[in-house]
């Protein structure tokens, strides 16, 4: 069985943050790394307190919490690197106890990425937002057209090979790192796939669909950085 880490950028998740560790599979992950980026509330405490590792990322920004995880993981000694690097959100939106499904493309050779899809899974009422609906279906109607990639979603919950997550040397420190992921993938012909998953209302509200600004700097930094990489 490949050595698994998961990275979870978490901002205010007090709330729910416990209830995503919790849930992870048991014996199934060899580090859940939280990554704590500049909340204003209990979510270090209560993740520590939980189990996890948690790291310190004071510069807001869902990528900057990303990439702080990778290097914290990409700089263990070889015995304890892990094979694929999970991400998933700590919101309490997504189900960790999903996560053998979703790794198991790369566990069996099958793929080196993999995006759990909300849009081929079940998704309660009201857990995504009529502009998350919208936005997913245009950015992966965009990389469909420009870079030929057959994506239904851009969900948070994902899987990589980590040699291979190295290989797309991420840079993208806020709105755009799911896209910059699956556009890099589609250029470098990295072979992906997609498994349904299950979808529920978040606890507490999204600091990105849950406002208008963040909505529309989410939107216009998502078309930007599929245009970016053509």
């Amino acid at each position: 069985m490949p050595r698994i880490n998961v990275i979870i950028p978490a901002y205010n998740e007090e709330r729910s943050i416990a209830n995503v560790l919790h849930a992870i599979p048991s014996g199934f992950v060899a580090d859940v790394i939280v990554v704590n980026n500049n909340s204003k509330d209990n979510t270090a405490e209560v993740a520590a307190a939980a189990g996890a590792t948690v790291l310190e990322e004071p510069t807001p920004g869902y990528g900057n919490a990303c990439l702080k995880g990778i290097a914290y993981a990409a700089a263990k000694p070889a015995d304890t690197r892990p094979d694929i690097i999970v991400f998933l959100d700590g919101d309490f939106s997504d189900y960790p106890e999903e996560m053998p499904q979703l790794v198991q493309p790369i566990v069996e050779g099958q793929a080196e990425m993999v995006i759990g899809s909300r849009a081929l899974g079940k998704r309660a009422t009201g857990a995504m937002l009529p502009q998350q609906i919208f936005g997913n279906w245009l950015a992966t109607s965009l990389l469909r057209w420009f870079y030929k990639a057959r994506f239904t979603d851009l969900g948070p919950f994902r899987a990589i090979k980590l040699d291979t997550l190295l290989a797309l040397s991420m840079r993208d420190r806020t709105y755009g790192w799911t896209v910059e992921m699956q556009a890099k993938a589609a250029r470098q012909k990295i072979r992906y796939t997609e498994v349904p998953v299950t979808y529920r209302k978040r606890i507490g509200v999204s600091k990105v669909s849950g406002t208008v600004k963040g909505t529309v700097m989410a939107g216009y930094k998502i078309i930007l950085t599929i245009f970016k990489y053509l």
